[in-house]
């Protein structure tokens, strides 16, 4: 089912080399009723654990699950992401691995404004991203 937000949002893109990373580099949406901040979300499981050290492209995809499980919870996905920001401890290793995000928007014809920044170090040893989102609807 179509996100009326969605179809109500002017995607903006002066030029297309951001579109392989299936972001757009602005959107203009109109103001929603309800809006979820999500925060940095990793690759942790229920009771807290960290998994997949070691494995970047494992890790980027069980933290964008942990977003997308707390988008659900709040009644959205990620077609009502207005803003993703993904923070890597390597970025090379998170441009081979970006797929595990790009192939989550592109099911959902998503591509909200995204900035990946490198960093020393996240909040747990071994943890590789950390990923966080605005949503509204």
């Amino acid at each position: 089912m179509p996100n009326p937000q969605l179809l109500a949002t002017q995607r903006i893109n002066p030029t297309t080399w951001n579109a392989l990373f299936r972001y757009d580099q602005a959107q203009l949406r109109p103001a929603p009723q309800q809006l979820l901040t999500v925060a940095g979300q990793g690759s942790i499981d229920a009771d807290g654990a960290l998994l997949h050290v070691g494995d970047m492209t494992s890790q980027m995809a069980l933290a964008m699950a942990n977003v997308e499980d707390l988008l659900a919870a709040g009644g959205m996905d990620l077609r009502d992401v207005s803003r993703l920001v993904v923070h890597v401890t390597d970025m090379d290793a998170a441009l081979a691995a970006y797929g595990a995000i790009t192939e989550r928007l592109e099911a959902l014809d998503a591509s909200p404004p995204a900035t990946l920044v490198e960093v020393t170090r996240l909040a747990l040893p071994g943890m590789a991203v950390e990923i966080d989102a605005t949503a509204g609807r």
